[in-house]
């Protein structure tokens, strides 16, 4: 007798069999006990009657209490067959039962797929909402993509390297997350927006190509579609050009889709490639939705925005900021990347540079950026210094990668594109919250660990903090 997944009893018939798993449903007919087991795999019918021993102890049984099951596995009559189940020509007649631990009533049914219950409601018991079936189809799916890209970019010379979350705060776009050093008072480590940095180093270091499913974490303002922490495939290569990031993402994405999402169809092979200006002239959108019918779910429409500007004008701080970051290369409105003329317009007219950044699109979202990056030292400082930023403060911030780069620094360029609005669309999903395990609100809150949460004033002391509380 072996222990088995419930799935695998279709292909059992006469064996003995150990199942363990929660209950989904019970009937209870008197002189015969039907429940359906669920586990990871699925769910098959197990039948207790009279002659068992433990009869009398599966009258006890309710919903979602947890059991193993000792029994054999039988055909079922034809006219009992349930086609709606992939065990549904079989079933498990039990021979011995164990309670594992029983269940109070659920706050809501998980037998649904969700989608009418109170999402607050749902967070607040996430651990009881990933029973359904759906978000666990979503899990396996998501780790599914995730083992594909691995396996990909590992047998194309990729290393696999991780890099820190304590790092340090700098200007490149959202607010940092801060944490602060308990050995060190007054001072903070910052949580990574991204790990930009570190992968630009590696490839300093001459590893040449790089990647990690990093976690990402940005102090947003609240959104309804963002999380604050988030979960990109980063990548980084050497001694490429823009083409070359971009087809290879091509021709990644267009292999996962065809091995793991076979009923999916890709609208446009080879991806389409639209300047910036063409996408705002003729899709009013730099995220162009490029499906011929919007209402079929199985269409992916994946396209490439590039030529981005290098700068956008911020007119409630007054100053320039890069559209991207500040560590894309920039050009010349023809293209040329003229060290002395990129200079002088960083000076005089940064609004006619545009920037090697592409962004990668599908269905209408965002669903990954990049771009060629600057190695020169000169002219990183003086994108910084257009951007609004003092000399003596792009050193302190950034003097570490501009003395890496005076090592000598292959030229080099990433993309990262992100898994959970990825996930978000192959699942055929409302927003990412159904793709992540334990999503917090559009508010940043996690409502099932009760978080952010107050500390305890004992460790503030240690930390050399104090909590200035508002009036009322």
């Amino acid at each position: 007798m072996k222990k088995i997944e419930n799935l695998e009893c279709k292909n059992l018939i006469g064996e003995e069999v150990i199942l363990f798993g929660f209950v989904d449903s019970v009937r209870d007919h008197g002189k015969i006990i039907f429940f359906d087991l669920r586990d990871r795999s699925g769910i098959v019918q197990i039948v207790v009657d009279q002659t068992s021993k433990d009869f009398e102890l599966a009258k006890k049984i309710k919903s979602e209490f947890v059991l193993k099951i000792k029994g054999k596995v039988r055909e079922r009559p034809p006219h009992l067959i349930n086609p709606d189940l992939e065990t549904g020509k079989v079933e498990v007649v039990a021979d011995s039962i164990e309670i594992l631990s029983q269940a109070e009533v659920l706050p809501f049914d998980v037998s649904t797929t969700g989608y009418e219950i109170d999402e607050a409601l749902r967070l607040k018991y996430r651990y009881l909402d990933l029973r359904r079936r759906r978000l666990q189809k979503n899990l396996i799916k998501r780790h599914k993509v995730l083992l594909f890209f691995r396996n990909y970019l590992s047998s194309r010379g990729f290393i696999e390297i991780e890099t820190p979350i304590l790092t340090k705060s700098t200007p490149e776009g959202a607010r940092d997350f801060l944490v602060p050093s308990r050995l060190f008072p007054g001072k903070f480590y910052a949580l990574p927006q991204s790990p930009q940095q570190y992968k630009q180093l590696l490839m300093v270091a001459g590893f040449e190509r790089y990647f990690q499913i990093a976690r990402c974490l940005r102090d947003e303002d609240p959104r309804g579609d963002r999380q604050p922490e988030f979960t990109q495939l980063d990548m980084e290569m050497s001694y490429v050009t823009r083409d070359d990031v971009l087809d290879f993402i091509e021709e990644m994405f267009i292999e996962m889709v065809e091995t793991l999402y076979p009923e999916k169809k890709i609208t446009y092979k080879p991806f389409p490639r639209i300047s910036y200006e063409e996408a705002i002239r003729i899709y009013g959108s730099d995220k162009p939705d490029l499906r011929k019918d919007p209402n079929n779910p199985n269409e992916l429409a994946f396209a490439f925005i590039i030529d981005f500007p290098m700068f956008e004008w911020k007119e409630t701080e007054n100053r320039w900021d890069a559209v991207h970051h500040p560590f894309t290369q920039p050009k010349l409105p023809d293209g040329r990347k003229d060290k002395e003329e990129l200079l002088r317009a960083l000076e005089t007219s940064p609004e006619i540079l545009l920037s090697e950044q592409y962004d990668f699109v599908c269905n209408g979202y965002e669903i990954g950026g990049g771009s060629i990056r600057t190695t020169d030292p000169e002219i990183l400082i003086k994108v910084f210094e257009t951007m609004g930023n003092k000399r003596e403060d792009i050193i302190k911030k950034f003097g570490h990668l501009l003395q890496a780069f005076s090592f000598g620094v292959p030229p080099h360029g990433g993309i990262a594109p992100g898994i959970d609005r990825i996930m978000m669309i192959l699942e055929n999903e409302p927003n990412i919250r159904e793709v992540i395990a334990f999503p917090k609100t559009g508010e940043g809150r996690d409502l099932m660990m009760e978080i952010p949460s107050e500390v305890e004033e004992e460790q503030l002391k240690e930390l050399k903090i104090k909590v200035e509380k508002e009036e009322n």
